[in-house]
C-alpha cells in the first residue's frame, strides 16, 4: 500500500519540488552553459526530441544541443560520431547536456527517477512486456542506468526498467539517485560499444529472461 501511495502520489510531489528547487540553485550554471553553447556551436542551444512518455504518451524532451548538424552530401545528417564536437563530448561525459530535463520533471513529463525515455518512432516496435515500462513517468536517471547505462544492450535495458516498474519505492529511488552521482562523476557506460551513444533499436532482439537483483 505504502510503495503504491508513493508512486501514484508522493513521487510526483517529491518530483516537482526537488526539480524546482535544483533549476532555482543551478540557475546561473544552466545561464553560463547557454552562453557557452551559442559560443561554440551557435544556435540552436537546445535539443528537442519527441520522446515515449507515461502511459504511451509523447513528450518533447529538452536537452542541450552536443551535435552538430553537419550533413553528407546527399543532405542527410552525419552519424553521431562525426556531429559530436569535443565540447558537446564534454557535456555528455558529464551529463550536462540531462539539465534542462529538470524543466520536463517540473511538468510532470518526467520524474527524477523512472525508465530513461526513448524515441517516440520506437513505439510500435514494444512487445506487451516492453511496453509496461510506460507505467511509470521516464527519469532522467533510473535503475537500468546505474546497472550499466548504454554499456547493457537494449534487451537488458527493458528487463531492467521493467523490474524497477514492478518494484518502484521511496527507498529504491533513494538508492538511484545516491549511485547516480559515482556513475556521473566516473563517466561509466556513457557510450555503447563502436557507437557515440547508443545504436538504433530495431526491436528485433532476442528476448531475455534474467532477473535483476535489487
Amino acid at each position: 500500500m505504502l510503495r503504491v501511495n508513493y508512486r501514484n502520489f508522493w513521487k510526483r510531489v517529491l518530483d516537482f519540488f526537488a526539480a524546482l528547487t535544483l533549476l532555482i540553485l543551478i540557475a546561473p550554471i544552466l545561464l553560463l552553459f547557454m552562453v557557452l553553447i551559442r559560443l561554440k556551436m551557435g544556435s540552436p542551444i537546445f535539443f528537442k526530441q519527441d520522446r515515449l512518455g507515461y502511459n504511451g504518451e509523447t513528450f518533447k524532451i529538452w536537452k542541450f544541443r552536443s551535435m552538430t548538424n553537419c550533413v553528407d552530401e546527399n543532405g542527410a545528417l552525419k552519424d553521431d560520431e562525426y556531429r559530436l564536437t569535443r565540447f558537446g563530448k564534454f557535456l555528455r561525459d558529464w551529463s550536462i547536456d540531462e539539465l534542462p530535463q529538470l524543466w520536463n520533471v517540473v511538468k510532470g513529463d518526467m520524474s527524477l527517477i523512472g525508465p530513461r525515455p526513448f524515441i517516440a518512432e520506437y513505439a510500435s516496435r514494444y512487445t506487451a512486456e516492453q511496453m509496461r515500462r510506460h507505467e511509470v513517468r521516464p527519469g532522467i536517471s533510473g535503475w537500468a542506468q546505474i546497472t550499466g547505462r548504454n554499456s547493457i544492450n537494449w534487451n537488458q535495458k527493458f528487463i531492467l526498467d521493467v523490474w524497477y516498474v514492478d518494484h518502484c519505492s521511496f527507498l529504491l529511488d533513494l538508492k538511484i539517485l545516491f549511485s547516480t552521482i559515482p556513475m556521473v562523476l566516473m563517466r561509466a557506460g556513457i557510450t555503447a560499444e563502436n557507437h557515440a551513444s547508443m545504436p538504433v533499436w530495431n526491436g528485433n532482439e532476442a528476448p531475455e529472461s534474467e532477473t535483476p537483483s535489487e
